[in-house]
């Protein structure tokens, strides 16, 4: 079983743990009358049998829109892009794209904000070729769509039976090959996994010196499941195709991961740029220091004071004024968020402690409280918060996604692949398995 997990580790970065691999082996086998003996299977990368194998171990779940701030911000980044550029198309690329929610999704957003398929290319590209063949089908059952406001599935989707397919104008938008990210690494001469011996480049990746920069990437989600050395190829492998003034839209948790890897944040957390100039600490809490400061904004005007005017008598004074009520949780932690985003990491800590005061059970604040702890450069006090989020929420995905790569960026790498491995078991009960 080591020599097929060492090929699959080769080839495709994926890492997966022996109960997985011998749950993909029996699945791909058709059931464990079937099953290979591990020690003896080894099918060759770019084979059927491989091929097989490596959809059964990739099954991520996803849904349309999931995370709308992240299509917001991708949104308008497209729409300046375009102002400046008129002349220009944009090009957008989704790794790994899963069954095509993600690329739906944004060529959702983008022709709700009128801006046409010839103005705007997304290339969507996945390890799985059942994924691939899936997100073609364009077919969706209803667990892809969720929350409260489904009007945009009545103007995009037709119903057929229990399924729901996507329009052909959101189809005009996105263009969907199979491939793996880290044979990117090989269009700019980087040492790549995933090429077949021949040296011919895997399926959906365009030959050596021919791809054109990206000017926007989606990539979440992913390098969570990597250990370090695979983790550091595919942050070089999105830099080499990304145009050196795109953005990078990734998992919150994967953040600190790009940015020892070549990326510093742009203005939220999850939206990163390549880092351009002299390479700076590569230890992902110095980088994500680098949050610019609030813009400030321009000051009111102060209210004309009315002029004084003589209490009428009264036999009884003036009632106090009323106490303005205190801040709700909620929106405490949205002030801390804004203030996090901002790059106020000191004012973004008072505004967790201040929520954490008066609601001292809030995964979510002591989440955030970590994430502002690690993002100053303070990995222990960050480790302290994050355990509090998982002793409250054992299943805080994030947390355990952000856990991992503190501990095995310090080097612990026994303790970092403990919370990797709690955060793949979430994310196998939510619907997938990537490791």
């Amino acid at each position: 079983m080591n020599r097929l997990r060492d090929t699959l580790h080769a080839s495709t970065g994926l890492m997966p743990t022996d109960a997985d691999l011998e749950r993909a082996l029996r699945d791909a086998a058709g059931g464990p009358r079937a099953l290979p003996a591990p020690e003896e299977y080894a099918p060759l990368p770019g084979t059927p049998e491989f091929e097989a194998l490596v959809d059964q171990l990739v099954v991520p779940e996803s849904w349309i829109l999931r995370d709308p701030a992240v299509f917001t911000e991708a949104l308008h980044f497209v729409q300046q892009r375009l102002a400046a550029r008129p002349q220009r198309s944009v090009r957008i690329l989704s790794v790994p794209c899963a069954g095509g929610e993600e690329p739906y999704s944004m060529a959702l957003v983008l022709a709700q904000a009128g801006i046409p398929a010839s103005r705007c290319r997304i290339d969507a590209i996945d390890l799985s070729q059942a994924a691939i063949a899936r997100a073609r089908s364009g077919r969706f059952t209803r667990n892809a769509f969720r929350g409260a406001d489904l009007a945009f599935r009545e103007r995009w989707f037709t119903r057929q039976g229990d399924d729901y397919l996507v329009d052909d104008a959101l189809r005009a938008y996105v263009g969907f090959s199979q491939g793996n990210l880290l044979a990117m690494a090989e269009r700019a001469g980087l040492p790549a996994a995933g090429v077949p011996a021949a040296g011919v480049p895997a399926a959906g990746v365009p030959a050596a010196g021919v791809l054109p920069p990206y000017d926007l990437v989606f990539c979440r989600n992913l390098l969570i499941y990597f250990d370090a050395p695979t983790r550091t190829r595919a942050a070089q492998a999105i830099a080499n195709v990304l145009a050196d003034d795109g953005l990078l839209l990734s998992g919150h948790a994967e953040a600190p991961s790009f940015c020892a890897n070549g990326f510093v944040p742009a203005h939220t957390g999850f939206v990163l740029r390549k880092r351009i100039g002299p390479a700076q600490p590569a230890a992902a809490m110095a980088a994500l220091a680098d949050l610019p400061p609030l813009r400030r904004r321009a000051r009111a005007a102060p209210l004309p004071i009315p002029p004084h005017r003589p209490a009428a008598a009264t036999s009884a004074p003036p009632a106090p004024p009323a106490r303005p009520s205190p801040p709700a949780p909620d929106e405490l932690l949205a002030q801390a968020r804004s203030l996090a985003d901002a790059g106020r990491l000191q004012q973004a800590e008072a505004a967790c402690r201040a929520l954490l005061d008066i609601a001292p059970d809030s995964a979510d604040a002591w989440f955030l409280l970590g994430t502002v702890q690690a993002s100053a450069a303070r990995p222990h006090a960050a480790d302290t918060s994050w355990r509090r989020c998982v002793y409250l929420a054992p299943d805080h995905y994030e947390a355990l996604c952000s856990l991992a790569l503190l501990h095995e960026g310090l080097g612990d790498a026994a303790t970092g692949a403990g919370f990797r491995q709690r955060a793949a078991r979430i994310y196998a009960r939510r619907g997938g398995t990537l490791a």
